[in-house]
């Protein structure tokens, strides 16, 4: 099994509903998943950006 596919518990803080009624995850979301999946996240701690990457 990939270390990627590993389920994250959800804790408070890990994401709040958008406007559009969407779940945005957060930089705390993402250290604790502990990789960056690329995907041009609003919050990457990561420093990955669709545009320049």
């Amino acid at each position: 099994m990939s270390f990627h596919n590993k389920k994250i518990p959800l804790e408070e803080g890990d994401y709040y509903i958008t406007a559009e009624g969407y779940r945005c995850f957060t930089e705390q979301y993402h250290l604790k998943r502990g990789y960056c999946c690329k995907s041009g996240c609003r919050h990457c701690p990561y420093g990955f950006n669709k545009k320049t990457d």
